[in-house]
């Protein structure tokens, strides 16, 4: 159909609504298709009100529970990881903010030696509160190393480096 010159330019459409009326309906469909794939957390449980970070005693094993580990000085840091995880969760995930003489006492409190750990400060180089804090464990050979802060905490194993040292870098005199 030819147009006339300054006649009205909207673009013909024509013919039935049937294949709009197709299409609208396929994405609607296609939006509850997908809104069903999509995790709600409105049935999550209530989050834990935060525990003080004492020394607290970690739970013990009962007869219906199952087992929870326990340190071993003998064992290396592969074989005392799950005990580290679960010292450091117990008062980590409940005190993000904790510093480093707390993250210190806290180990030693269940059972870790001073002598063997290493921290990185609590502070950066120009005194602003730094986001996350190292801290190691010596034991027998191999190392239990921890961070928390803003990644809460996390933990991992790793052997002695040639310095004697778990943790590379500046850490802080344990003197305490």
């Amino acid at each position: 159909m030819a147009r006339k010159r300054g006649s009205d330019i909207r673009p013909e459409f024509g013919g039935s609504a049937g294949p709009r009326v197709a299409i609208a309906a396929l994405l609607f469909a296609a939006s509850f298709a997908l809104a069903g794939c999509v995790q709600s957390n409105s049935a999550a449980e209530p989050s834990a009100s935060p525990k003080p970070a004492s020394a607290s005693p970690i739970p013990t094993p009962s007869s219906t529970s199952t087992a929870i580990p326990v340190y071993d000085p003998a064992g290396s840091a592969a074989e005392n990881l799950a005990y580290f995880n679960l010292v450091g969760h117990a008062l980590l995930d409940h005190d993000e903010g904790a510093n480093g003489r707390t993250i210190v006492d806290y180990f030693v409190a269940h059972g870790f030696d001073k002598k063997n750990m290493e921290i990185t400060p609590d502070k950066t180089s120009i005194g602003l509160a730094a986001w996350n804090i190292e801290f190691s464990v010596k034991v027998n050979g191999t190392c239990l190393i921890g961070q928390a802060g803003n990644v809460k905490f996390e933990s991992t194993t790793a052997p002695v480096m040639s310095t004697g040292k778990c943790l590379i870098g500046e850490t802080r005199t344990i003197n305490w």
